[in-house]
Formats: C-alpha cells, sequence, structure tokens
C-alpha cells in the first residue's frame, strides 16, 4: 500500500521539480550541496515507552546518542537503557551502531544492534535471541518537501523462525515506510507515518506475511537554547494493524505484558548538540 502510493506520486515530485527549475524557483528539490568538513552531534531522549517500527520494545528509558561525520560518511551511536515493562522486573539494554553515507537526499547505512543477550560478534541465527544486522535505505524529496521513503532488510545474525519440521529458517525480515514531516510556526512539527513488511518477518512475530504493521502520529515543539543546544517535547501514538486484526479482543491494555498491544503511546523529553 505504501509502495503503491509512492510510485505513484513520484512522477508528480519530479515533473513538478522540473517545472520549478524553468522558473529558476527549485521549491520541491534542494540542491544537494556537497557536504564540507567534519561534523557532530549528541542527543538524550527520556521515553515513556520504547517503540520501533509499530512494536512495544520496552518500557521508561533513557536513549543517549551520538555521531561523526566527514563529507557524507558518517558513524552514528545510539543506546536504549532501560526497563523492559512497567513493573521494572526485567532491565535489557540495546546499542546500535550505524555506517552510512547521506548525500543527494539518499541515505544508505549497515544498521548493527545488539541487545546483551548473547556475544557481541555472535552471528548465530538465534529464533529469539541474539544480534542482528541490516541494511537500510532511506530517501528524503527534501527539506522543502520532506517526504521520505524508508526500506530495511535484515542480512545476518538473528532473524529466524521454526518450520514444521523443525529447521530453523531466515527470514530476512523486511520493512518499508513512507513518512512526512509538516512544519509549523513556532518550532512546532507533525510527523505520520505508514509502514508494512511485505513477507513473515519480525515484525508479525512471524505468524504472518504481508502486512500493514504501523500508523504512527507525533506532534513535537523544539526550543533552541543557543545556536547548537536544544529540548525538545513530543508525543506519538501508534497503531498496528497488523497486530489489531490478529487480536479480536476491543483494544486490550496489558500493562505488565504490552509487547502485542495493538494502540501504543509515548512521551518524551530530549536535550541535543548539532
Amino acid at each position: 500500500m505504501a509502495l503503491t502510493f509512492f510510485v505513484g506520486v513520484l512522477p508528480f515530485f519530479f515533473s513538478a521539480g522540473a517545472r520549478a527549475q524553468e522558473k529558476n524557483a527549485a521549491y520541491y528539490f534542494d540542491e544537494y550541496k556537497q557536504p564540507v568538513g567534519f561534523t557532530y552531534g549528541a542527543k538524550a531522549v527520556v521515553n515513556a515507552n520504547y517503540l520501533w517500527r509499530g512494536l512495544y520494545c520496552g518500557a521508561f528509558n533513557i536513549q543517549p546518542s551520538a555521531n561523526v561525520g566527514y563529507g557524507g560518511l558518517y558513524l552514528d551511536m545510539w543506546w536504549n537503557i532501560g526497563t523492559l515493562d512497567w513493573s521494572f522486573r526485567t532491565f535489557e539494554p540495546e546499542v546500535d551502531l550505524s555506517l552510512g553515507f547521506a548525500r543527494w537526499g539518499l541515505n544508505v547505512y549497515v544498521l548493527y544492534i545488539h541487545n546483551f543477550n548473547c556475544g557481541f560478534f555472535d552471528f548465530h541465527n538465534y529464533p529469539d535471541k541474539g544480534n542482528r544486522l541490516e541494511i537500510d535505505f532511506r530517501y528524503t524529496v527534501s527539506s522543502k518537501l520532506p517526504l521520505s521513503i524508508l526500506w530495511a532488510t535484515r542480512v545476518a545474525a538473528s532473524d529466524g523462525y521454526i518450520n514444521a519440521a523443525g529447521d530453523t529458517v531466515r527470514a530476512y525480515s523486511s520493512y518499508a515506510e513512507i513518512s512526512y514531516t509538516h512544519t509549523f510556526p513556532h518550532d512546532i512539527s507533525l510527523y505520520g507515518a505508514v509502514g508494512i513488511t511485505p513477507w513473515r518477518s519480525c515484525y508479525t512475530w512471524y505468524e504472518r506475511d504481508f502486512a500493514v504493521q504501523n500508523i504512527d502520529v507525533r506532534v513535537r515543539k523544539d526550543w533552541m537554547v543557543s545556536e547548537h543546544c536544544g529540548m525538545m517535547l513530543q508525543g506519538e501514538l501508534s497503531i498496528n494493524p497488523s497486530a489489531l486484526a490478529a487480536d479480536k479482543s476491543s483494544l486490550p491494555w496489558r500493562p505488565f505484558s504490552p509487547f502485542r498491544q495493538s494502540v501504543n503511546v509515548n512521551l518524551a523529553f530530549g536535550v541535543y548538540l548539532k
């Protein structure tokens, strides 16, 4: 659904960009000037819940991150430090490392996810635990038209299920998402996204094939403390249509076992340097 919409509207954006260039007013497309010099940034966010691609992944947490880059090439480190659910019985940290290249609106990167339930360089295909490695592609039209499409596929490590013969099958779990951010005055922004999984994958607990995985809406307010330092407050609503279709009850709320909930919310506060 999301991919069909994207393919359908893509020619419009290209034709609109061509007309804009004829009028010397390239509104839809940036010039994408070559990145110059060394870049860096850091951020720390406190979340009421850890929501990711339509999945509930944990409760109260702190998520710090830092990145460095040069000429479009960058390295990013992201941490999740928090509890697994609101019973506060389980502590499950996570670290993600991203190595990528961003240029001309295209961002291509390798993402390594480590959950500390196995060795750091353990790449066995566990069905329920282990490291994960995926390749992601994201394209954003421009800062003036912030329409973005993402494709992510797991290529190694933990991503499998047990088939009827008792063998572990690698799923190559994939996720596609189309999103858009609209900016209002006073540094207020509204973000909307629709994500799908095209075949049997971790996003549906390896139980179903194609599924609309998430419909996300976020409202965010930013405050700039200085030229390079800011704060943000964000509210998020995430609906998982796949889980909603599989669950015949009316949106059950399971605060001590929320991982298959159809609807989740999050409130986040963060500070960042850029």
